[in-house]
This record gives C-alpha cells, sequence and structure tokens, in this order.
C-alpha cells in the first residue's frame, strides 16, 4: 500500500504539469498586417454576441453562437449566425464597427501548409487571452450558487434563484466525483451565502459500473450545511452528517457481494487489499476557490477542497471556446482519503453538437476516472459519456 502511495505522489507532479499545460493553449488570433475580410468571430465576448442578435431578432440569443463575417464584396458584405445569413447592413453602425474591430477573429482564408502542423499554434498564441479576471457575479459570496448548467454526473451544482440570494440547487453525485463513482445526490436551499440541505442515495448510479468498484464512495442519506465567507466567493465551510447508518444488508451488497470480482480485493492470504468508502459519522467540508475566466469561459474556477475526509484539487469550466469549438473541461485529483486510493477525474463536454434549441443547452463528451484498478495496475477504473444541460442564461 505504501509503494503504491509513493507512486502516486511521484507522478501527481507530471500529472498537474500536464493539466495546467492544456489549459494555457492560448485562443488563436490572427496575426497578419493585411485587413482579415473573412473570419468566424471567436465568442469570447458574450454581450457583443447577444446584441448582434438581439439586433437580428434572434430569440432567444446564444452567447458562445457561430458568426462568420465576409466583407470580401464591399457591395454585398453579410454575416452568417449559426449557418442563417444576415446582410450586415441590417445592424447598427456601431454595432458593424464592433463586428469589423473585433481582435478575436478565426481567418477563413488562412493558407495552411504542411508546416502549418508544427507552427500554426506557436505562430498566433497569444497567452495573455488565456486567463482574465472574474466577473462581479462569480465573486458574489451570495449569488455564486445561481448555476444554470445541470450535470449528469458530479460537477457543479444546478442552482437557481427565487429572489436574488435566495434560491435552491441540486445536484447528482458529489461535485468531485466522476461518472458512476457514488450513490450521492442532494438538493438544498441558499440564502444569503447560506446553504443546508440534505443528501441520500440512488444505487441504479453505482449499478451502471460493471468493474473496478473498489474505490466507489457510499452513502445512506444526512443533512449538510455550509457559509461562503462574505468577503468574496473564495471560501466556503461547512459540516456534513449522516442521518442513519449503513444496515448489515447495505454492508453485504457495497462491500461483499463482489469479493476479488467486483467491489472488495483481496489480498493472497485474505486480508483486505481495496475496498470502497462507506460514509457514516459526521465531518467538516471547506473549499477553497479562485474563480476566474479561462478561454472565454462563463463559470471557471481553480480549487481545493476538503468533503467527507477527503482532499480534492481540481479545475472546472463551463462553456470554453478555443478556434471555434466550445466545451466545458472539468479536472479533479482526489489525493488522500481515509479508505480510497488516490483518483483523477477529467470531463471534456462538447456543445454544438445538436441542433435547433439544443445547439448550445445541451452538451455532450467523454467522462472518465483514472486509478488504481483492481489488480494494482494504473488506468481507468471508469469511462462514460457525460451529459450537460444549460437551464437558463448565464449571467
Amino acid at each position: 500500500m505504501n509503494t503504491l502511495k509513493t507512486i502516486w505522489w511521484k507522478y501527481l507532479p507530471l500529472l498537474i504539469v500536464i493539466l495546467f499545460n492544456s489549459l494555457s493553449t492560448s485562443v488563436l488570433v490572427a496575426q497578419e498586417e493585411e485587413p482579415i475580410i473573412y473570419y468566424q468571430m471567436e465568442p469570447l465576448d458574450d454581450s457583443l454576441f447577444i446584441h448582434i442578435q438581439e439586433q437580428l431578432f434572434i430569440d432567444p440569443p446564444d452567447p458562445k453562437a457561430e458568426i462568420i463575417v465576409d466583407l470580401r464584396n464591399e457591395n454585398d458584405q453579410t454575416i452568417s449566425i449559426k449557418g442563417a445569413l444576415y446582410p450586415l447592413l441590417a445592424l447598427a453602425p456601431e454595432t458593424r464597427a464592433r463586428i469589423v474591430t473585433y481582435p478575436f477573429k478565426l481567418n477563413l482564408e488562412e493558407t495552411i501548409n504542411f508546416g502549418s502542423v508544427f507552427t500554426r499554434v506557436i505562430e498566433k498564441i497569444r497567452f495573455k487571452n488565456v486567463v482574465k479576471p472574474p466577473t462581479k457575479f462569480q465573486i458574489s459570496s451570495t449569488l455564486g450558487y445561481i448555476n444554470p448548467f445541470l450535470q449528469l454526473f458530479g460537477g457543479e451544482r444546478f442552482g437557481w434563484a427565487l429572489k436574488k440570494d435566495a434560491g435552491f440547487s441540486f445536484g447528482i453525485e458529489t461535485e468531485y466525483s466522476g461518472p458512476t463513482e457514488t450513490n450521492y445526490i442532494e438538493a438544498g436551499f441558499h440564502i444569503l451565502g447560506f446553504y443546508g440541505g440534505i443528501y441520500s442515495n440512488i444505487d441504479a448510479i453505482t449499478e451502471l459500473r460493471s468493474s473496478n468498484g473498489h474505490n466507489n464512495l457510499y452513502v445512506t442519506d444526512g443533512f449538510r450545511i455550509t457559509y461562503v465567507i462574505p468577503f468574496g466567493n473564495f471560501f466556503e465551510i461547512g459540516f456534513i452528517s449522516s442521518s442513519s447508518d449503513f444496515t448489515d444488508s447495505q454492508r453485504e451488497i457495497y462491500l461483499y457481494k463482489g469479493v476479488n470480482n467486483g467491489n472488495v480485493v483481496l489480498n493472497p492470504d485474505g486480508t483486505i487489499r481495496y475496498q470502497p468508502y462507506l460514509f457514516e459519522g459526521e465531518g467538516i467540508t471547506w473549499e477553497f476557490r479562485y474563480p476566474l475566466k479561462v478561454l472565454g469561459s462563463t463559470r471557471s474556477k481553480v480549487y481545493v477542497a476538503s468533503f467527507m475526509d477527503e482532499i480534492h484539487i481540481g479545475y472546472t469550466g463551463r462553456e470554453m471556446a478555443l478556434a471555434g469549438s466550445v466545451f466545458d473541461f472539468r479536472f479533479d485529483a482526489m489525493v488522500s482519503s481515509p479508505e480510497r486510493e488516490p483518483q483523477f477525474v477529467f470531463d471534456v463536454i462538447i456543445q454544438k453538437i445538436f441542433d435547433y434549441w439544443s445547439f448550445s443547452s445541451i452538451a455532450l463528451g467523454p467522462s472518465g476516472t483514472l486509478g488504481t484498478l483492481d489488480d494494482g495496475s494504473f488506468g481507468f477504473t471508469a469511462i462514460f459519456f457525460n451529459l450537460r444541460f444549460k437551464l437558463g442564461t448565464s449571467l
């Protein structure tokens, strides 16, 4: 066991470097001295994208819509929005000027050669556009829970307001979980930075996994309360407690039903080598986070957290834009646990896959967990498709 943990800590810095290296890939911006007259606008200015669509009576406007501008014919300049073509003159002069001078353009007339596969990104990279300060909404200690994104497995809680700083939230699995990892679900109420909620279990979630269940997390039911320190949305502290212990039948199902072929892995001498974490009792939770905008994301943060006595380090970002693609990205490293082996969770959820109203409302992509397999090697303990719904408008 100690040898495995030594290996984890040995390779953890490498995995962190790979993570932040992937996040540092910049928005590509054309650099030519000649004006660009046929281009796609990178979706990095939500207010401008919404303003353009409102002037063209597109309802509802999509802040991450695909917008292509064609200025090649002076007598017939057009703007295409999600495949629909409009004359540029249909927009107000001020809006046309902002479109023409928009700094984040993908040149659709760019010449590509055999060397471009090696040089294009390096030649066009601008690191100053990778990370920007957060919005006022992101740093609010009382409004930060408002979140229009509902994710099938893990991720931030879906939250909606009754009236400004009072509202509800709901989540499937814990915020830090990977696909089919835990039977945890929760719902609660927010007011003035306080949160009070209950959690319960849906065993059908973990039953989707057919192997490597030795690193699962199981709960019964209980409650959780938290408070965001009112000096910006950077530190949350709370308390979690189970309301009931596991019954003998639950322990039989979660631990011993699949010995050496499921949830419990034994050593040659019959002692337990790996087993799931059955959380019962109580504990302090906390999260230190730094909200920011990465690649024009509508919600984004880096964090260090403690949840159910497990330590997590990670990043989550919504609607990040790069080279015309819009996607969510999440990475979570669980580096310490009372029972479980360390593991690394990732989501890459792609938008613009479907059409019409689902163009920006539904996103789909792979979600996986890397960790210790039941034979002691390193690999994918789970890989699944994750689904994300956008049920409202980001502020």
